[in-house]
């Protein structure tokens, strides 16, 4: 089985830009989730596990290596047991296989290595950055979260997207930890809603 796997990090985000790739597959998942969160922690990373375990993949194809994650160690953890699955890793974006025709790929080590600790320091650089540009921001005056003088309605919060995929996650029995990582939200969060509802 040729598996596509593709990630975004929030909920927010469509996927869209994964549907220019034409190529045929058996199956594509998508995980809406930060890439900092394990692979194997992800539902859709979780249900390749299974199915390779399974035996049942023979590729995996992803656009870059920042879609496996953002996490050196775990990347590398990931490609490892994939690799000692026989997996064959097809990279798109920069046309490297692992496992090419069934043979091991000499430099497929290396580059998978140096491409994840880039892909760690660009989440690093981009954190750094955001935190720089608030402060700035803070500086000249500027406030950070609601608005004064705004509120929200608790109908109008249990109404709300993330809300409602919570209360459906709640009631698949998911634990609290799961859910917020699954929807992209805060434990505080999932709590908040958890406790509106039972009032």
């Amino acid at each position: 089985m040729k598996v596509k796997y593709n990630r975004v990090s929030t909920i927010g985000q469509s996927g869209d830009r994964f549907e220019t790739d034409t190529d045929k597959y058996d199956l594509v998942l998508l995980d809406k989730v930060s890439g900092t969160i394990s692979f194997r922690d992800r539902p859709k990373g979780a249900q390749i596990v299974t199915l390779v375990n399974e035996k049942k993949v023979t590729d995996l194809v992803v656009e870059e290596f920042s879609r496996l994650g953002r996490n050196t160690g775990d990347v590398i953890n990931v490609l490892d047991w994939l690799d000692a699955n026989g997996i064959n890793v097809i990279v798109k974006n920069i046309g490297l296989q692992s496992r090419p025709n069934g043979v091991k790929n000499p430099i497929w080590k290396m580059i998978s290595s140096v491409m994840s600790s880039l892909y760690e320091m660009e989440l690093a650089n981009i954190r750094e950055r955001t935190t720089v540009g608030r402060f700035v921001y803070l500086q000249k005056g500027g406030r950070l979260g609601r608005k004064q003088g705004t509120t929200e309605s608790i109908n109008d919060f249990l109404n709300k997207s993330t809300s409602l995929q919570i209360r459906k996650s709640l009631g698949k029995g998911l634990t609290i930890r799961e859910i917020s990582k699954v929807v992209g939200v805060s434990s505080r969060t999932v709590m908040k809603v958890k406790k509106l509802i039972e009032q």
